[in-house]
């Protein structure tokens, strides 16, 4: 295997612009990194597993992206604008094309949301990527799950079931045979980070967080953290018509993959009533849809229903160390 700064070198370094609130980046012990004032440091870690996020044939260029969208999507969820990444890169051996094909992209994304490298570390062993992002928030007025509140309504970003579809077609490797296979196969790993979306819902949202592991269970973190409970009418659930195809028309399946599939990277939060009325001026510049699909109830109240008719789905949500069958 090439040498550990050599591959650095070739493929890392000099990469990107500098930015100025970066003193040293690559090539040192550690990075060093200016804080702006009045601001706090929002912090994710994720891991991606070659077998488990990713099957070892997949595009490069498409993992790179899902690595790092996906640490945004954290971001996001807070509200916090993108700074800073670190890398940690385990590879089996050195595959320069695969190297090249995954850097290329992954600097594209990073470049694109101004969010630098600024270290990590390359090793031999098992494929997988890991990624710690920084990003700043306001000090008064970071999103977290906490804050929901009775009366406040449930929204959600975009469209939802569709990398569960899209996963289901690359295990089964009918991506290319269905007639939507191949759009659901891109949206399994090309998601688009709601960062901006994010940040125009530092003044309006009571909660939020991203959706990585189905709507049915993170809309629980927020159910719990803020101690409230909630009613999810599933006929506001959005879809996409690439998803009803796939699923043959059967609307009730579609629902029921919008509630559980992860890895979508979409946000869902709370707004008050009063606030409500703001959310489409405010994220009128971040061509993002966004569905209101229930409202936040007092804590214990649970409820699934489909236009006021109560449904008894017992749903789980994604679950990495839980084996698909």
């Amino acid at each position: 295997m090439t040498g550990e700064f050599s591959l650095i070198d070739r493929f890392f370094k000099q990469r990107q612009a500098q930015r100025k609130d970066v003193q040293l980046g690559i090539g040192d012990d550690c990075a060093i990194v200016k804080v702006p004032e009045q601001v706090r440091l929002a912090i994710s870690t994720d891991t991606m597993v070659s077998g488990t996020h990713f099957l070892p044939d997949a595009n490069p260029a498409w993992v790179a992206h899902k690595a790092l969208a996906s640490n945004l999507s954290d971001l996001a969820s807070m509200g916090a604008t993108p700074a800073w990444c670190s890398l940690a890169l385990t590879l089996p051996e050195t595959d320069t094309e695969w190297l090249s094909q995954f850097c290329d992209a992954f600097f594209e994304l990073a470049s694109y949301y101004n969010i630098q490298l600024i270290g990590g570390d390359t090793t031999r062993g098992p494929l997988s990527i890991t990624l710690t992002v920084h990003g700043f928030v306001p000090e008064d007025q970071v999103l977290t799950r906490q804050g929901a509140k009775v009366g406040d309504w449930i929204y959600v970003t975009g469209t939802l079931g569709d990398s569960k579809a899209g996963l289901e077609l690359i295990l089964s490797g009918e991506q290319m045979v269905h007639p939507s296979g191949a759009e659901l196969e891109k949206r399994h790993y090309l998601s688009s980070p709601r960062v901006l979306a994010g940040q125009a819902l530092l003044k309006l949202a009571s909660s939020a967080i991203d959706i990585s592991d189905g709507l049915a269970a993170d809309v629980q973190h927020i159910l719990e953290c803020s101690g409230v409970g909630a009613s999810i009418d599933v006929s506001c659930l959005p879809v996409s018509k690439e998803l009803l195809q796939y699923l043959g028309d059967d609307i009730v399946k579609a629902q029921q993959y919008a509630l559980t599939s992860g890895e979508e990277y979409e946000l869902c939060f709370t707004v008050s009533e009063g606030n409500k009325g703001s959310l489409e001026s405010a994220l009128s510049h971040c061509d993002t849809p966004l569905t209101c699909i229930g409202q936040i109830r007092p804590q214990g109240q649970w409820e699934l229903h489909d236009k006021g008719k109560p449904l008894a789905w017992n749903l789980t949500g994604y679950d990495h160390f839980r084996r698909e069958k």
